[in-house]
């Protein structure tokens, strides 16, 4: 430190060994204060991650029930549109009928 000057802020480096975080003062070039790596716990509590587990498989059997029931009426919601089509175009034949190249003449 110079003479009466504030002294320089801290850095933090993470340590490529132990992932700990080491504070260090570069005017000192000295590590002031370090704190060590802490793991996260693998299952916080096992009793959740059970029933998470669980869990899982139900919503997975609700998601293919409910991807099973659409397609099981995807051919009849197909017939009713197909239905609804074919009366529109006999009722007024010129809707949507392309027009080709000579109509433009």
């Amino acid at each position: 430190m110079h003479n009466g000057d504030m002294p320089s802020p801290l850095f933090e480096v993470t340590c490529p060994c132990c992932q700990g975080t080491l504070k260090i003062d570069p005017e000192l070039r000295a590590v002031i204060s370090h704190e060590e790596y802490q793991k996260p716990p693998v299952f916080e509590d096992f009793a959740a991650a059970v029933a998470k587990h669980k869990g899982e498989a139900a919503r997975r059997e609700e998601a293919f029930r409910r991807s099973f029931e659409t397609e099981k009426n995807q051919g009849q919601v197909l017939n009713r549109k197909f239905d609804e089509l074919l009366k529109q175009a006999r009722e007024n034949p010129q809707v949507g009928k392309p027009k080709r190249d000579f109509d433009f003449d």
